[in-house]
């Protein structure tokens, strides 16, 4: 059956992103230098109530930062009674949180003075950028930081958490159109952080970003993130969720674990060319996962998320005890997922299908052991050279995969001790292989399989 492009929906959506690409705080607020230097009147509020609710004006302009010295005002809350907009018109955060907490997040760890600076507030508010540095929320040294209802757009970072924080709870926000990335962890001491119910779109060097540090409890759930990554065809190893300890490769002291992420809508932009010869943001990826040699990242959950149109869906280098179940993957430029140099990886019951797209969607192992890949369908996998791939793996179980109308199936090269049981194909492409493992394989089993297509199998390989 001959697939169809939908030709006019890629333009479309090119022309969208180019509209997006154009928009400044100038054009919204065409007056915006006019109007008047609001930041020391605002800090003196603040200074003197130890919050701040803006009212009235729709518009106000600073261009420095709003300094919040927890340990001065205690408890504090910034919001708007309106729809107002806060104009950073200046290097720096529009707002910046500072507590005194150096402990963790076990109460005996707690100074009795921290316990004065909780759950600082800031809601129902928008935060414009005006400037190339500006950011819109930085967190240091805080417990219970909650941002909810918050819109930051045209900044540098988004929220940007720095130094110390601890149970941090992000939810209902738009992060939109930044330059830099929409969520930071920034080499950030953190345990516990929930990221919920938000829009994290078009920040240009990633959504969720968490860079070294020593991070552990990140929740990020019912999210919708997309095209966090250069909006053209610029070469980039940013995602909309990055989990990146490359910095910091012979630092035991940094690291990162415990991270879930469910229920999401992660996508964009790769395929969005408006053409076939070009991608957008190449090398992107929708979760990557970089750990490193000496202490990769480990625990990480990936379920039920929705994701597509990226260089790479999946990309994972250095990491352990890996879960990526119950996710719809579709339209990768080229590959659903890539896997390296890791240990314990389950990927089970979830679907890959290009869609309305021609594409290889590779689904790669390399130098991955003792892992399960499973009860999964494979379908319109165009790639001519093994749509699964195999190489140098040990301990691999592969069982329940269903592939149909794929260009190849599954290639070993250099693998040992793996068992592939109740796998089938079906409608192979012409000189596609479904089984291809040669003679650099050795301890392969095969039971109950229903493979209809072409099998090369060295007898080499089986023993």
């Amino acid at each position: 059956m001959p697939r169809i492009m939908y030709v006019p929906l890629i333009i479309l959506s090119c022309l969208d992103f180019a509209a997006a690409e154009s928009q400044t705080a100038l054009q919204q607020i065409p007056d915006l230098k006019s109007l008047p230097d609001r930041t020391l009147e605002l800090q003196q509020e603040i200074d003197a109530s130890g919050s701040l609710i803006l009212q009235g004006a729709q518009h106000f302009r600073i261009s420095s930062p709003l300094n919040f010295d927890l340990s001065k005002t205690g408890a504090m809350k910034f919001t708007a009674t309106t729809g107002a907009t806060l104009i950073m018109d200046g290097p720096g955060p529009a707002i910046r949180i500072i507590g005194s907490h150096q402990g963790t997040a076990a109460p005996q760890s707690f100074k009795p003075a921290t316990w004065n600076e909780r759950m600082p507030v800031v809601s129902n508010i928008e935060i414009l950028g005006a400037h190339p540095e500006a950011d819109g929320i930085q967190l240091k040294r805080t417990v219970g930081a909650t941002i909810t209802g918050v819109s930051v757009r045209w900044c540098r970072h988004g929220i940007h958490l720095v130094d110390r924080n601890r149970n941090v709870v992000i939810s209902n926000c738009h992060l939109y159109e930044n330059s830099g990335i929409g969520v930071f962890l920034d080499d950030v001491d953190l345990h516990q952080i929930n990221i919920a119910s938000s829009h994290i779109s078009y920040n240009r060097a990633g959504g969720v970003v968490v860079r070294d540090g020593n991070v552990r409890n990140i929740q990020i759930s019912g999210c919708d993130i997309e095209a966090n990554m250069p909006g053209d065809e610029t070469k980039t190893a940013t995602a909309n969720v990055l989990l990146d300890l490359s910095g910091s490769s012979e630092d035991k002291t940094k690291s990162i674990a415990e991270v879930s992420i469910t229920g999401c809508t992660l996508q964009h932009s790769a395929n969005y060319s408006g053409s076939e010869d070009r991608t957008v943001a190449r090398g992107g990826a929708n979760i990557r996962v970089v750990g490193k040699e000496i202490y990769p990242i480990d625990s990480v959950t990936i379920t039920g998320n929705v994701l597509s149109d990226t260089t790479h869906n999946v990309d994972i280098n250095y990491a352990l005890d890996v879960v990526i179940s119950a996710n719809t993957f579709f339209a990768p430029k080229p590959a659903n997922l890539t896997v390296a140099n890791s240990r314990r990886i389950v990927v089970n019951g979830n679907t890959f299908n290009p869609r309305q797209f021609v594409r290889p969607g590779t689904i790669r192992f390399t130098n991955t052991h003792d892992s399960v890949f499973a009860a999964s369908t494979l379908h319109s996998l165009a790639a001519k050279d093994g749509s699964v791939i195999l190489d140098g793996c040990t301990g691999f179980l592969l069982n329940a995969l269903n592939f149909s109308d794929c260009g190849s199936g599954l290639l070993l090269q250099r693998c040992s001790n793996v068992s592939i049981s109740g796998c089938r194909t079906s409608r192979t492409a012409s000189g596609g292989v479904d089984l291809s493992a040669d003679s650099s394989n050795r301890g392969l089993t095969l039971l109950g399989n229903s493979l209809s297509g072409t099998v090369v199998v060295s007898e080499i390989a089986k023993k």
